[in-house]
């Protein structure tokens, strides 16, 4: 049987190690936001729900207000083991409320001064341990599934999560250019993800500038049609939020020009590794292929996969809004109206510049792949 875990070559070598180094690198690099806790004399910590009070709560047809009093005992922090009441206020939105029940594992904040605990606040149910379980069994069969490649694929995940939270979001808060920011952000992860899967030789640098030329098209569309249709960035979602937090300099529109391609760019790589692997297993059987030849047939590659990984984009970027398209239609809104709604046209935006990107890199790559993984050009 096949090792699936093969000592590293030379040629993986170097892409793993300088994985790992980003990663060590990452994990020891501050954000310079650790200390901007909204309560500093505050522990967030588990607490175990022992018994509920809902008579203070008040229901109004589907919205339910006032309070929910909790008996909770404190499973962590300063003050371990002690049993308190917190309050779980609700605020009449049913997307943001939620009820405990005797046997519920939440989050609570425990507000202290001078070793006496002032109030305990309900913050949500505790979903860490499911979500670490979830993870877990997904990295499981990842690794069991793909043995080596797998394991490349978690450190280029993990990668890719630190890179956003530690580098890009930090400096976004900082009023960095989000359009450059996050165009060379995306390149560095398009350089190390698929190095991981290639390695440092000729596929790797055809797939990668494949796919750092369908990335910059979408880059430069998204910031032609994001002023063409005249949107602002307040369409994100809680992004007002930050301009009442104190961070007025930020601007929303070029962070949301941004948003654009970065959405776009993981499918955008994963049509270059296809269109590359598909020429370089032409050129494999074939050593005396031309490039012209070569060229031709990642076009043919191209064109079947361009359809279904555009409605795949289609789908991901329509998938969240199902609500809202329902309220359209249950409210009789014409759809000339519904196309010509500010954030709608947001998500025209994103869902077709983004297909322009995944069009785009499948001939794009083609001709990488073609140039550079043969040896005769005519």
């Amino acid at each position: 049987m096949k090792n699936r875990f093969p000592a590293f070559s030379r040629q993986s070598h170097g892409p793993v190690l300088a994985a790992l180094v980003l990663l060590v690198v990452l994990l020891m690099l501050p954000t310079g936001f650790e200390g901007n806790l909204t309560y500093q004399n505050a522990d967030r910590v588990r607490a175990e729900v022992l018994a509920t009070d809902e008579s203070d709560i008040v229901d109004t047809g589907l919205i339910r207000t006032g309070e929910q009093r909790c008996t909770v005992k404190l499973l962590g922090g300063h003050f371990k083991g002690q049993t308190v009441e917190a309050v779980n206020r609700l605020n009449g939105s049913l997307a943001q409320d939620k009820l405990f029940a005797p046997g519920d594992v939440a989050f609570v904040t425990v507000s202290h001064s001078g070793g006496v605990i002032s109030v305990v606040s309900m913050t949500d149910h505790y979903r860490l341990d499911k979500e670490a379980l979830l993870a877990g069994l997904f990295l499981l069969l990842l690794v069991l599934f793909a043995g080596w490649t797998g394991v490349r694929a978690i450190l280029s995940f993990v990668d890719t999560i630190l890179l956003m939270w530690k580098v890009l979001v930090p400096c976004l808060l900082r009023g960095w250019n989000p359009v450059w920011l996050a165009l060379i952000i995306v390149l560095v992860l398009t350089a190390i993800i698929l190095s991981l899967i290639y390695g440092f030789d000729r596929r790797c640098l055809a797939a990668v500038s494949g796919a750092a030329l369908g990335i910059a098209v979408t880059a430069v569309l998204g910031v032609v049609f994001t002023n063409l249709f005249r949107i602002h960035g307040a369409v994100m979602e809680s992004s007002e939020s930050l301009l009442y937090a104190g961070y007025q300099n930020l601007d929303l529109t070029r962070i949301f020009m941004a948003s654009i391609f970065l959405g776009s760019s993981g499918a955008v790589m994963d049509l270059s590794v296809d269109i590359c692997s598909a020429v370089y297993e032409v050129v494999q059987k074939r050593p005396d292929i031309t490039a012209r030849e070569a060229i031709s047939s990642g076009f043919a590659v191209g064109r079947a996969a361009c359809g279904s990984t555009t409605t795949t984009l289609l789908l991901a970027y329509s998938g969240s809004y199902i609500a809202l398209l329902m309220v359209f239609m249950a409210q009789g809104t014409p759809v000339a109206f519904i196309l010509n709604y500010k954030y709608v046209a947001a998500e025209i935006v994103h869902t077709i510049v983004g297909s322009f990107g995944l069009v785009t890199v499948a001939p794009l790559t083609a001709i990488t792949s073609g140039l550079l993984l043969t040896r005769k050009t005519a």
